[in-house]
């Protein structure tokens, strides 16, 4: 089953029916909806809801405001573009055994995956007047896996899974207001032209405290719920990820695994970054604070990142034929002024996130709000099931009051 606006179109199953029965015919006196259902933000967390609103026939529009799907997830060619063969710029990893929701949607969509390369040894340096250190390396428990193709593979399986005409990119929102039985979402399209779309539930699938920076709300949300927002770090935002890209991994020849760890230089973790169909690549996690990052050059970050690797690796990792870097905290669609601050993972909290008014027509279902695992991109499947899970039960709720009260009115 799927709404259309003013309409049921399409047939709906025995179920759907008598779950959705009759709304049609009520929502046209309330007003014109677009969509039972809008989401905003098309990263993991929001691709996934989409995919299962689809699949029990809600009909749906997701907004994005970049000019790409993926949020967070970003694997580059050499270029820094978008390719289904890159490089993570962000996350990278995930542990199956640890995290069997993730791993079931990975493996509803057939994608492949292979483990983080960590045969070899691993590299210290402590300090700066002493050299590298070289030390027997150790088996990860648990594996950390890879997607083939890099994390975008899940993106791009998810997006493909879906209706293109239900998902427009470009779409920044910049208000929300609540109506009698509606909320109508504004949005500023990539051409700069403002549009209002109406639905009956919102599912922002984005930060918390991005969402509460970047989104006006009318009626305003209560002070608790905006304060809860804003003090929800963003994982990833504060941090940056440089990456050497080579024409072969010469470091595993030399018996490393490309892992390292330095007090010394710019990067403090370094990986072994060489993609499934072997185009070989070391990466690093920046240690430079976001606000030290942005009084410093680009160029001059880079610079003593490629030294820093042929310090640890050898002067062949002096000639990379291409460099990456990407700084989460430069993007307006990741960070706030708050996220300069480098924060850890934070701890699952079963409040509910939103309150008030509010409470029964908008849904949280950022990785950050996630009741398992915060931050990663289990985090972002846990919360975008959970939400649609609440959403379709308030759509049931709503249900039997819209029809109560329509009833009393007729005997009026």
């Amino acid at each position: 089953m799927r709404f259309c606006r003013k309409r049921l179109c399409r047939k709906i199953d025995k179920s759907d029916g008598r779950r959705f029965a009759g709304l049609a015919s009520f929502y046209p006196k309330v007003i014109a909806l677009n969509h039972p259902v809008l989401i905003v933000g098309g990263g993991l967390a929001g691709l996934t809801a989409a995919r299962l609103l689809h699949r029990a026939g809600i009909d749906f529009l997701l907004l994005e405001a970049r000019d790409r799907l993926g949020g967070r997830i970003l694997s580059a060619d050499a270029t820094g573009e978008a390719s289904p063969d890159g490089f993570d710029l962000g996350p990278s990893w995930f542990w199956p055994g640890m995290q069997p929701g993730l791993a079931t949607l990975v493996k509803d969509l057939g994608l492949p995956f292979f483990p983080q390369n960590s045969d070899g040894d691993v590299v210290f340096h402590r300090m700066s007047r002493e050299a590298p250190q070289r030390y027997r390396g150790m088996g990860q428990e648990p594996q950390s896996m890879r997607l083939v193709g890099g994390t975008g593979a899940i993106i791009s399986a998810l997006a493909a899974s879906l209706p293109a005409q239900s998902i427009q990119l470009g779409a920044r929102v910049t208000h929300v207001s609540l109506g009698a039985q509606e909320v109508g979402v504004q949005f500023v399209d990539a051409g700069g032209s403002a549009h209002t779309k109406h639905a009956s539930h919102v599912l922002f699938a984005l930060p918390p405290r991005l969402l509460e920076a970047r989104v006006l709300f009318s009626p305003a949300l209560d002070a608790l719920t905006i304060e809860r927002w804003r003090r929800t770090p963003t994982w990833m935002a504060p941090h940056a990820k440089f990456f050497a890209l080579y024409d072969h991994a010469f470091w595993r020849d030399a018996g490393l695994s490309g892992t390292a760890q330095s007090m010394v230089g710019p990067l403090v973790e370094i990986h072994d970054a060489t993609t499934a169909s072997g185009q070989a690549a070391l990466f690093g996690f920046v240690g430079v604070p976001a606000g030290e990052r942005a009084a410093v050059r680009r160029d001059a970050i880079i610079a003593a990142s490629v030294e820093q690797l042929a310090q640890l690796f050898g002067p062949q990792a002096a000639t990379p034929r291409a460099t990456l870097f990407k700084d989460w905290a430069a993007d307006p669609l990741t960070a706030t002024a708050d996220d300069k601050q480098a924060g850890g993972h934070q701890s699952p909290d079963r409040r509910p996130w939103v309150n008030g008014k509010w409470r029964n027509y908008i849904s949280l279902a950022g990785s950050e709000t996630s009741l398992s695992e915060p931050g990663y991109l289990a985090g972002a499947v846990e919360a975008a099931e959970r939400a649609v899970g609440e959403i379709i039960s308030r759509l049931n709720g709503f249900e039997g009051r819209t029809f109560a009260a329509q009833s009393e009115e007729s005997r009026t």
